[in-house]
């Protein structure tokens, strides 16, 4: 067995692990965040994939984050991040974020790299900056962001010849779809008006 193969399986059982504690909305899943990208960094160096390689070491750092970010939302209190909406006033900000991304990324990989995808590399780079920033504040919006990321992947490793890697993306388009809809029951009561009905938090 190749080494890209051998990566591409571990990639596959840690990326599982992950997504279930990310469908129980788990703390730990930020340990798997550290673990998954240090064997993605290695697999998608090897694939010509730079720009997934350059977000493994930013996910790697982020997962820091993330974990600080749920754990001491109120270390007082010693209460853990709760699950909330995506605040209105960051929608239009992190689509200009997703976009000035995309296109500085697209520019490296263009202008440095022998990168045969760099539209879709950017693209799924860019929006998974945010993502992963939404996962650490613990909105439950984030299981679209993902979804669309997820789509992407799919089609850009099976493009790639890395299967495992493009099953497990495949796996987490179906997820998030169940799992931004648990995140939604997850909400604390108090952003939920009289009907149980989810509503966006407000500041």
């Amino acid at each position: 067995m190749d080494t890209l193969r051998l990566l591409d399986i571990i990639g596959f059982a840690v990326g599982l692990i992950y997504l279930i504690l990310e469908y129980k909305a788990s703390i730990w899943l930020w340990l798997a965040s550290i673990i998954m990208p240090a064997v993605d960094m290695v697999l998608y160096y090897k694939a010509g994939l730079y720009a997934d390689f350059g977000m493994a070491i930013y996910y790697c750092v982020a997962a820091i984050y993330g974990y600080l970010s749920w754990k001491f939302f109120r270390p007082a209190a010693k209460i853990e991040r709760p699950v909330t909406r995506y605040k209105k006033q960051h929608i239009f900000p992190s689509i200009i974020a997703v976009l000035i991304l995309w296109a500085f990324i697209w520019g490296i990989l263009v202008t440095w790299t022998d990168s045969t995808v760099p539209v879709a590399d950017a693209f799924t780079t860019a929006l998974s900056v945010v993502a992963l920033w939404a996962l650490a504040q613990k909105y439950a919006e984030q299981w679209l962001l993902w979804l669309v990321v997820d789509v992407v992947c799919c089609a850009l490793y099976v493009y790639k010849g890395i299967p495992f890697k493009a099953a497990i993306y495949g796996i987490y388009t179906a997820v998030a779809v169940l799992g931004y809809r648990r995140w939604l029951k997850l909400i604390a009561p108090g952003e939920r008006d009289a009907a149980g009905q989810a509503q966006p938090s407000q500041d």
